[in-house]
């Protein structure tokens, strides 16, 4: 596949990398010089110094036979005129556009990006996701990760195992018998920064970050089992009121309701402006490393601060601080990933990042066929893919057990007819399931070519 990519910050980067790593014929423009020696220097990408909405540009970055373009400058009205080019001058097929300003996505705007205006075929606001992946993991308390699947009816899930978890150092394969009528399965352990795909033999120690793939009536029931039975957030401080923080608020407001919410933004006009839009969210004025203003607002009766500022290392310090103060959870939002493998040492509870939220939106849209949804796990550790298994798959029809499929691998979950069945040997997958799978990083190309033609997945 031949793919644009207009942008060579992070999440162009990123996707750039991941895309080339697949042998797809990439090529990234950006107007930074220093970033296009960068990708040159580390990508096997063609890069082209220029502006991407510019005509010529695009047609020396091979537009007329292109099969996708991914628009995602840090400018709004560049990503969009250069997907307008895209289709009007060289007939792209897919163009995909990164659109911060939300004065753009007001529904009654909803025409602007319409085939005969301006035809974009996906809209992604990285604020609006990454407050959705927020208020995802408030939903479930203990978990640091939430991705739901088939509509809702399988989660993935990730915890981190503390010294209270009750299944350190208990291989995996006792976990069906400890907990029969429990759908789960465990699909990847973080330890020490590093991802594994665990074995039947293998067991969890205390640190690890664990993803497992569960039934959803079954989460509370999961997270019990890791020893997290965390208590649901009543008192939330959000600490700053951009984007993120303003839709987060708006998020938790229409879903949770009964919620006291305080968010403390810097800047004294975009705090008004948040008091304003918002129905019962407290605002305050203030410095989040401001010690009164966090005693103002009652952090150390808060369960859960949420620090969301556009600056990194002021989440981190907001949010240690009001763990020092007595809150009992830090949800904070980094950018770098540099920071990463320190953040369990430090005591923060969640990280998110926009950076892989964004990448993972994207990827769903690039992969081929019956797909559904496609996550990124932990910076390219691998792929959580839900399809729909085919008559002609090789797959269906016969046990798990005598399916053979590639190292790095796992079967997560098999929803049939609105069932959840967690996989085991015995399990038949019949035409018409809707499959969750993990496929590792450098096992995607191989299910690539496993599943091409049968499962249609890619």
């Amino acid at each position: 596949m031949k793919v644009i990519v207009c942008g060579a910050g992070q999440v162009g980067f990123n996707i750039a990398h991941y895309l080339a790593g697949e042998n797809n014929d990439v090529t990234v423009i950006d107007q930074r010089p220093e970033l296009i020696r960068k990708i040159s220097d580390t990508l096997d990408v063609q890069a082209i110094l220029g502006y991407a909405s510019h005509p010529s540009v695009l047609e020396q970055a091979g537009a007329a036979d292109a099969d996708m373009i991914i628009a995602v400058t840090h400018a709004d009205e560049v990503n969009m005129v250069a997907c307008q080019v895209a289709h009007s001058l060289f007939n792209v097929p897919t163009k995909i556009a990164r659109v911060r300003s939300q004065s753009y996505l007001q529904p009654i705007w909803s025409n602007l990006f319409s085939r005969d205006h301006l035809p974009i075929d996906v809209i992604i606001s990285p604020e609006i996701e990454v407050a959705r992946a927020i208020t995802r993991r408030l939903q479930v308390p203990g978990a640091i990760d939430v991705i739901p699947l088939a509509g809702d009816k399988v989660r993935l899930i990730g915890v981190r195992c503390d010294e209270h978890c009750p299944l350190i150092n208990t291989p995996l394969r006792q976990l069906t018998v400890l907990f029969p009528d429990l759908n789960i399965v465990i699909i990847g352990v973080v330890r020490e920064g590093k991802a594994i795909i665990p074995s039947a033999e293998d067991q969890m120690v205390e640190g690890d970050e664990v993803y497992f793939v569960v039934d959803s009536d079954h989460v509370e029931r999961a997270l019990s089992a890791f020893g997290r039975e965390d208590q649901e957030a009543r008192r939330i401080v959000i600490f700053g009121g951009g984007n993120i923080g303003l839709f987060l608020a708006q998020q938790i407001e229409a879903e949770l309701p009964g919620t006291n919410i305080k968010i403390i933004e810097a800047d004294k006009d975009r705090a008004e402006f948040v008091a304003k839009t918002l129905h019962r969210t407290v605002v305050l004025h203030g410095d989040a490393l401001d010690p009164e203003i966090l005693h103002e607002a009652s952090v150390s009766a808060a369960e859960t601060v949420v620090a969301v500022t556009n600056d990194d290392e002021t989440n981190i310090l907001a949010a240690l601080l009001a763990k020092r103060y007595g809150s009992r959870r830090a949800v904070t939002l980094i950018n770098k990933t540099t920071y990463n493998a320190l953040m369990g040492p430090l005591g923060i509870d969640v990280v998110v990042s926009p950076r892989a939220i964004t990448v993972s939106n994207i990827l769903q849209h690039v992969r081929r066929g019956r797909i559904h949804a496609v996550h990124s796990l932990h910076e390219g550790f691998g792929e959580l893919i839900e399809a729909d298994a085919l008559e002609t798959s090789s797959l269906v029809g016969k046990p798990l057990r005598e399916v053979k499929l590639p190292a790095g691998v796992l079967l997560g979950a098999v929803v049939r007819e609105g069932q959840v069945i967690s996989p085991r040997g015995s399990t038949v997958v019949q035409a018409g399931d809707r499959v969750i799978l993990f496929a590792a990083a450098e096992a995607v190309k191989k299910v690539e070519k496993m599943f091409s033609v049968r499962l249609e997945y890619f």
